[in-house]
C-alpha cells in the first residue's frame, strides 16, 4: 500500500507542476493585458471619428480610421507639436545636467564621506518637500529676472528637484565599488576624476542608466512647474494635454494623439536600455 501511494504521488507531481506553471502564465497574461489596455484604448481613440467616443457598445476598433486629429493638433489647444519639441529639449538638457552634477556629488559622498552620515538622508529629504510649498515664491523670483516662460527656468527647476533622487541612487551604487579598484587606477597614473570616469562609472553603468531613465521620466511627466512657469512659448506635453479638456467640451481625439506621441520617447528609451535597466535597479540592493 505504501509503495502504491508513493507511485501515485510521483505520477501526480508533473500535473501539479503543469498546473502551477499554467496559473503563473495566465496571471502574467492578465496583468499584461490589464496594463496594456489603457494604451490600446488611447491609441484607438486617436483614430476614431468624433462621433464614436461615446458609442455603446463601445467601438473597439473603427472600421474607417481617421487621421484628422493628427492635423487638428496643430491648431487646437496650446502648444501642439511644439509641446513635444519643448518637452524633449527641456527633459534632455535637465537629465544631462542632473546626471553630471549628481554623479560628482554622489561620488564625493560615497568616497570622501562628504557631509558625514546625515548629509545623504538630508539630500533625500529635499525630494520629499512638496513643490507646491515653494512654487509661488519661486514664481515671484523668476518674474523679477524675466525668466518666466523660458527654457532655462524649466531646466533649472527640473534639475534641482531631480538632483536629490539622483544623488541618493548613485551614491548606493558607488558604495558597492571596491576602493582597491580606484587605488590601482591612481597608482597607474589616473587622476581622481580619471579614475571616476574610466574605472568606476563603467562598473556601475547599469545603475547610472537606470537612474537616468527615472530622471528623464520624472522630468517628462512633470506638471506643476510646467503649468506655473510656462505660458505659450515653452508649453510642455502635460500642460498641452490639459488644454484639450474644458468646460465647453473635450477633444478626445487630439488628446489621444498627444498622449500616444508623448509615450513614444519613453518606449524608445525603454527598449534601448532594457538590457541594463533590470540589472541597474538591483545593482546596489545587495551588499557584499
Amino acid at each position: 500500500m505504501g509503495e502504491d501511494r508513493l507511485i501515485a504521488e510521483r505520477r501526480g507531481k508533473p500535473w501539479a507542476l503543469i498546473l502551477r506553471k499554467s496559473g503563473r502564465y495566465i496571471a502574467l497574461i492578465l496583468a499584461v493585458l490589464f496594463f496594456l489596455f489603457p494604451i490600446f484604448w488611447i491609441a484607438v481613440t486617436a483614430i476614431k471619428q468624433p462621433g464614436q467616443y461615446y458609442n455603446y457598445p463601445p467601438i473597439w476598433f473603427p472600421k474607417r480610421p481617421t487621421f484628422v486629429h493628427f492635423k487638428a493638433v496643430r491648431t487646437t489647444g496650446i502648444g501642439g507639436y511644439t509641446a513635444l519639441k519643448n518637452s524633449f529639449i527641456i527633459t534632455s538638457c535637465s537629465t544631462v545636467a542632473v546626471m553630471l552634477l549628481g554623479t560628482l556629488a554622489a561620488y564625493a559622498m560615497a568616497r570622501f564621506n562628504t557631509g558625514g552620515r546625515n548629509l545623504a538622508f538630508w539630500v533625500l529629504s529635499q525630494r520629499m518637500l512638496p513643490p507646491i510649498a515653494i512654487v509661488f515664491p519661486l514664481f515671484l523670483m523668476m518674474r523679477i529676472i524675466h525668466w518666466i516662460d523660458t527654457y532655462q527656468v524649466m531646466i533649472l527647476f527640473y534639475t534641482t528637484f531631480n538632483l536629490p533622487f539622483v544623488i541618493w541612487m548613485l551614491r548606493s551604487y558607488f558604495v558597492e565599488v571596491p576602493v582597491d579598484v580606484e587605488e590601482s587606477a591612481l597608482v597607474d597614473g589616473c587622476t581622481r576624476i580619471g579614475a571616476l570616469f574610466r574605472v568606476v562609472l563603467p562598473m556601475v553603468m547599469p545603475g547610472v542608466i537606470a537612474t537616468a531613465v527615472f530622471a528623464y521620466i520624472f522630468a517628462w511627466t512633470e506638471f506643476l512647474f510646467a503649468v506655473i512657469f510656462s505660458r505659450t512659448r515653452v508649453v510642455t506635453v502635460p500642460v498641452a494635454l490639459g488644454t484639450y479638456f474644458g468646460t465647453e467640451g473635450q477633444l478626445w481625439g487630439e488628446a489621444g494623439v498627444m498622449a500616444v506621441l508623448s509615450m513614444v520617447p519613453i518606449f524608445v528609451i525603454g527598449l534601448a536600455v532594457q538590457r541594463h535597466f533590470a540589472r541597474g535597479l538591483t545593482l546596489g540592493s545587495v551588499k557584499g
